[in-house]
């Protein structure tokens, strides 16, 4: 099979692998509007009702008032950028380490594990595996198998020598 641009990408593989960029970025940047369209939006809820290993942080988190509102322009920018840099392709490298780092938080915060009930339930019942670990891990297969210097403004960039 013909492969595409300076990859050993085939097409086929080419087309998932960005419309996978694409389709966490899309994920993640509505979440970020969502929350920053909402004027009383904030992450107390979800940190207080934080359980496993961690839950302490996220508790103390949430108690104090000052680290909690940083913790909520973090967050909700924190979507909306990243999400952002997915979808068009731009500085891609740092925004899948970025999101990477984030839905760790998510996944720490409120781990599936057995016995574990939260005041808000998820989408489903989970066990060890939920939907931040696989859009963790789909982070990190993206990141192996970059795409933004092929479809993206990273690709604009890499011909200015603005990224390497």
């Amino acid at each position: 099979m013909k492969h595409y641009f300076d990859t050993n990408y085939t097409l086929p593989r080419l087309i998932l692998l960005v419309a996978l960029r694409v389709a966490i970025g899309w994920h993640l940047m509505y979440e970020g509007v969502e929350k920053l369209l909402q004027d009383d939006w904030t992450a107390y809820a979800f940190l207080m009702d934080s359980q496993g290993w961690f839950s302490g942080i996220f508790r103390s988190l949430a108690g104090n008032p000052t680290a909690l509102a940083i913790s909520d322009q973090l967050n909700m920018w924190g979507l909306t950028l990243i999400g952002f840099a997915l979808i068009t392709g731009i500085f891609t490298k740092y925004a899948k380490i970025a999101g990477m780092i984030l839905i760790f938080f998510y996944f720490v915060a409120q781990p599936p594990l057995m016995m574990s009930e939260y005041i808000f339930p998820g989408e489903g019942s989970y066990l060890w595996v939920n939907k931040n670990l696989v859009e963790l891990l789909a982070l990190a297969v993206l990141f192996v198998y970059p795409t933004g210097h092929i479809i993206g403004i990273d690709r604009l960039l890499k011909k200015c020598n603005i990224i390497n």
